[in-house]
């Protein structure tokens, strides 16, 4: 395995990217997009080297607003920014492995990422993966928070606030919200760009689901108490067939860093195969 770090700019923002690369040539390169309040690096002790060791380049960024990448912590200038960071990758990803077919998966906020950019924007991906993707909370915020954010996102929109989530939450191992918890580049910063765009994008998703076009892979926990699981399987259902969905029961908010772990890992590998043949 071999790493590499690059760096991009959008919004005047520079863009903490890296790569990394299998032993042998890749069967294709998957662009991953983490999770909010946390950072690329935190994929390197489960999916990474899942997905080197059966063959896939990845490469992954740090969103506006998280760990290596600069700029105030929990803030994006704006939803196209955010979703101009994916176009920068692809271009990126095709110098770095041309000819490789490209995947994109993203968890949570990065689900939400993922699955708006193909929703949105002419794309060259084979295939979609989102775990846990935010479309839906699986709380209702108070009215009264919720209105004030609304209020801010039109005024302040980089006002900065804790999201509020309780790390026990992201997985039923304990050892995992420890190492969540110690993480200095994790944060709980939260500003209305990130927090009231995503709730509208995430329902924007939703009603949009029908004109998916793209093979797409949805895998979320039924004991999610960050996201709605019932939200991800809506659209699913809505896709026309052109998404499928795994559900864990019972299972935590991190799946990739949850007891299901190595199953929905190898769920990811086998769609991925399948993609591939076909």
């Amino acid at each position: 395995m071999t790493s590499q770090t690059f760096h991009f700019t959008v919004s005047d923002t520079q863009i903490y990217s890296r790569y990394w690369q299998p032993k042998t040539p890749p069967k294709a390169v998957i662009i991953l997009i983490h999770g909010m309040g946390e950072h690329i690096g935190r994929y390197e002790r489960s999916v990474i080297p899942h997905l080197l060791k059966n063959g896939y380049a990845v490469v992954g960024y740090d969103q506006f607003g998280h760990g290596k990448t600069k700029g105030k912590r929990g803030h994006n200038p704006n939803f196209d920014s955010v979703l101009t960071c994916v176009t920068e990758v692809i271009i990126k990803s095709k110098k770095l492995f041309n000819g490789k077919p490209l995947f994109l998966y993203g968890h949570s906020m990065g689900g939400n990422v993922v699955l708006n950019y193909v929703l949105r924007r002419k794309h060259p991906f084979k295939g979609v993966i989102a775990t846990s993707p935010f479309l839906r909370l699986a709380f209702q915020p108070p009215a009264l928070k919720l209105k004030i954010g609304k209020l801010l996102y039109k005024i302040a929109p980089g006002l900065t606030m804790s999201n509020e989530l309780n790390p026990n939450n992201i997985s039923r191992i304990p050892e995992e919200v420890v190492a969540y918890i110690n993480d200095s580049l994790v944060h709980d910063k939260i500003s209305p760009n990130y927090s009231i765009k995503f709730i509208e994008t995430g329902q924007w998703a939703l009603e949009h689901a029908q004109d998916l076009q793209v093979n797409t892979l949805l895998l979320h926990g039924t004991g999610d108490k960050i996201i709605d699981h019932k939200a991800t399987k809506e659209f699913a259902d809505n896709s026309n067939g052109q998404a499928s969905i795994k559900l864990f029961e019972g299972a935590y908010h991190e799946l990739h860093n949850d007891v299901c772990r190595t199953e929905m890992l190898n769920v990811i590998s086998d769609w991925l195969y399948l993609q591939l043949e076909n």
